[in-house]
């Protein structure tokens, strides 16, 4: 499914005015903190907090609008460089204390462990010996499991929010309240291929120098 940025939106979600329509590399759009807020019991009173604070995070729950996958920063950047470079693109993703956080769709926290060990990348103590070891622990959240969503607008962080907005921003923002999702089949095509990546010298890793790996930009018009 394609996704396009969307244009302003006049449309205010609940009262007070429209959260700042924008994408670029840590922006969401109205249409997705629409789409976020639709995970949580109350996305009226989530929408409100946004509106009001659009610099907060929340803690929303898996499992209905999105599952996410967790991985080790590095591992989940040469993951998401293989999703677009070489696949369909991603869903949102976010970085969130050191860990990248890929948004995938629902049911793939359940299902991308046993495709894992079944294709023998699995994380379970191989006691150093097959490729099992180059895979680091992937964290799967879904159903009673809930994850903190970094803030719509970091930019707009108050004083008492700036180390949240530094641990917590967008690598691809949700911009469309009908994102596509990656399913398990995917992530685990794109671990293994980021595994395969990791073992070989040979492999250029499409990322940049450490001070500015979170600046890539990544074109969500090829997503599918």
């Amino acid at each position: 499914m394609s996704s396009t940025r969307n244009p302003a939106s006049s449309s205010p979600h609940g009262p007070g005015r429209p959260l700042p329509d924008r994408f670029d590399v840590c922006g969401v759009t109205s249409e997705g903190a629409a789409w976020l807020a639709s995970a949580g019991t109350y996305p009226r009173s989530t929408l409100a907090l946004w509106e009001d604070r659009p610099g907060a995070p929340v803690v929303l729950p898996c499992g209905t609008a999105f599952d996410v996958v967790s991985a080790p920063a590095m591992f989940g950047r040469r993951m998401l460089d293989r999703l677009w470079d070489e696949g369909p693109g991603s869903g949102p993703v976010a970085a969130y204390r050191g860990r990248m956080l890929l948004f995938a769709a629902s049911g793939t926290a359940q299902r991308l462990p046993s495709l894992l060990e079944w294709e023998e990348w699995g994380t379970r103590d191989t006691g150093g010996h097959g490729r099992g070891s180059a895979v680091p622990p992937l964290l799967c959240h879904g159903t009673g499991d809930a994850v903190t969503v970094p803030a719509p607008n970091p930019g707009d962080s108050g004083p008492d929010l700036g180390s949240a907005r530094l641990d917590s921003r967008w690598l691809v923002a949700p911009d469309t309240r009908h994102p596509w999702l990656p399913g398990p089949e995917i992530l685990l095509w794109a671990a293994v291929r980021a595994a395969r990546a990791t073992a070989s010298a040979a492999v250029r890793i499409s990322i940049f120098p450490e001070s500015d790996q979170d600046a890539k930009v990544y074109d969500v018009s090829r997503r599918r």
